[in-house]
This record gives C-alpha cells, sequence and structure tokens, in this order.
C-alpha cells in the first residue's frame, strides 16, 4: 500500500471519534425483541427469575454501548440507560397496538402472533419505536443505526426523530420511505410505495419542517408520494394509489390518481 494513503487512513482512523458499535446495538437490539416478544424468539424462560437475568444482560449489555462511546455522549452513559429502560413498557403497549392494527387491517393475518413473526412492516416499526424512544432522550446517531438496519431487513425506510401515534399499520410495506419530520396520527394505514418527503432537500433546511402532517385514520394506498412541510392530510381522508400530493387537503377527503387506459378489440394482423 502507498505509504501517503496509509498515512491518510491512519490519521481518519486515529481522528475518529468513539462511535456506538453498530454490531452491538443491532444486537441488542434483537436481544430487546426476543424478551419482548416471544414470537420472535428461540428462547424460552423457566421462571420469572430466568427472565429477570436476561432483562439484566440486555441492561448490562446497553449500558456498555454507551460506556465505549461516553465521549461523544452529551449525557452520563448510565442516566441514558435508566432513561430508555424506563421508556421501554411504553414502547411495548404501543408495539402490541400496532401488531393488532396491522392484523385488523389485514384480512390475510391469521393472528398478532403470526404478525409479530412474519410481517415485515412489523419489525420496522418496532425498530423505528425503539430508535423514536433513543431519540427523546437526545441520544445520537444510534437511532439512525437502528431504522438503517430495519431498512436493510425490510426496504421500508422510517426515520427515527419522525413522529407516529398509535395504532399504525403498514401492510407489505416494501419501498415506503418516512422522512425525518413527518408527523403521522393515531390510526393510520400505509401501503407499500408509499413516500412521505421533502419537496426540497437543500441543506440549510435541516431544522426546517420539511415533510407532511397525516391526521388521524387516514389511509394511503401504494406508491402515493406527499410531499412538503406544509402539507397536511386531513383526518379521515383516503389518499388512493399513485397519487402525487403537495398541498393539503381537508378533512374527509378522498384523493385518487386518474389514468386512461384503452382497451381494444382484438385485431386481425395479416403478414
Amino acid at each position: 500500500m502507498d505509504k501517503e494513503f496509509l498515512d491518510r487512513l491512519y490519521s481518519t482512523h486515529k481522528n475518529i471519534d468513539p462511535l456506538p458499535s453498530r454490531s452491538a446495538i443491532c444486537r441488542f437490539t434483537e436481544g430487546l425483541l426476543d424478551l419482548l416478544f416471544p414470537q420472535l424468539s428461540e428462547k424460552r424462560f423457566k421462571s420469572k427469575e430466568e427472565l429477570k437475568v436476561y432483562y439484566d444482560i440486555l441492561v448490562n449489555d446497553l449500558n456498555i454501548i454507551f460506556l465505549d462511546a461516553q465521549p461523544y455522549l452529551t449525557k452520563n452513559a448510565h442516566d441514558i440507560v435508566d432513561a430508555f429502560f424506563e421508556k421501554v413498557p411504553d414502547i411495548y403497549d404501543m408495539l402490541l397496538d400496532d401488531a393488532q392494527a396491522i392484523h385488523d387491517g389485514d384480512p390475510a393475518a391469521k393472528s398478532r402472533d403470526q404478525v409479530i413473526r412474519t410481517y415485515p412492516g412489523f419489525l420496522a416499526i418496532a425498530c423505528y419505536r425503539i430508535g423514536h424512544g433513543f431519540c427523546q432522550i437526545g441520544v445520537p446517531l444510534l437511532p439512525r443505526i437502528l431504522t438503517e438496519y430495519a431498512h436493510s431487513r425490510t426496504g421500508i425506510d422510517i426515520h427515527p426523530k419522525a413522529t407516529i401515534g398509535t395504532n399504525f399499520c403498514i401492510d407489505h410495506g416494501t419501498g415506503i420511505v418516512i422522512g425525518e419530520t413527518t408527523s403521522i396520527g393515531n390510526n393510520v394505514k400505509i401501503y407499500q410505495g408509499v413516500t412521505l418527503g421533502a419537496l426540497s432537500v437543500k441543506k440549510e433546511m435541516a431544522k426546517v419542517k420539511r415533510h407532511p402532517t397525516i391526521g388521524d385514520n387516514v389511509v394511503i394506498y401504494a406508491g402515493a408520494t406527499i410531499l412538503g412541510g406544509n402539507t397536511v392530510i386531513g383526518s379521515n381522508s383516503i389518499i388512493g394509489g399513485n397519487v402525487w400530493l403537495t398541498e393539503s387537503i381537508p378533512p374527509n377527503s378522498r384523493v385518487y390518481h386518474k389514468s386512461q387506459i384503452e382497451v381494444r378489440d382484438g385485431v386481425n394482423i395479416e403478414k
């Protein structure tokens, strides 16, 4: 290897801030989901004492992750861990409601357990809710690692700083994008290929609301694109497939994309 290039690489490695371990974060998340949802796990606890031991291991693992990254953090590592685990019961309850919403909204779902075990939409929502919990206590970087882990597993890209209400249902899910400043109400259902994005991606707009607001009880069908921080989709609205929206609509609206389809009778072609 060229010596000058080797020196440049070494300088980069030497000066990099200590960061949370990506692999350790993913292992912790998988372990937490195993604890919360036995449907996802091969572990079986024979007693509450065994379950408590596993819980304590997770707490210790998260402490190690943050202690290694303490110079990068603005808060004490132990305080972050305590604050996060105080949020876990609420995260758990919200995820149970999300799983039930997916079950209720999908005729193919046979049970809530099936949704938790097999549906990519549930995994993406679970990683989002865990990541969002870390965002709420001011943890940098780690939340994005979590949601990008889910993105790689499911094809669903939810920014951890987005705000999403209860009973959130993702059906199929592949190709969904939900931007950083998106706000989604309660009882919302989103199909595959939906984008809740920004009209402008200029860097100076990083701290501005760039993504839409979705009211309660809204259904957004496959391929719809809704853009802009000033765009508000009123509650109880239905957004049809392949719709492109950059302006607000009032509650109880129905918005559909009309495509012209021409059907021709068979034509004999002579050679």
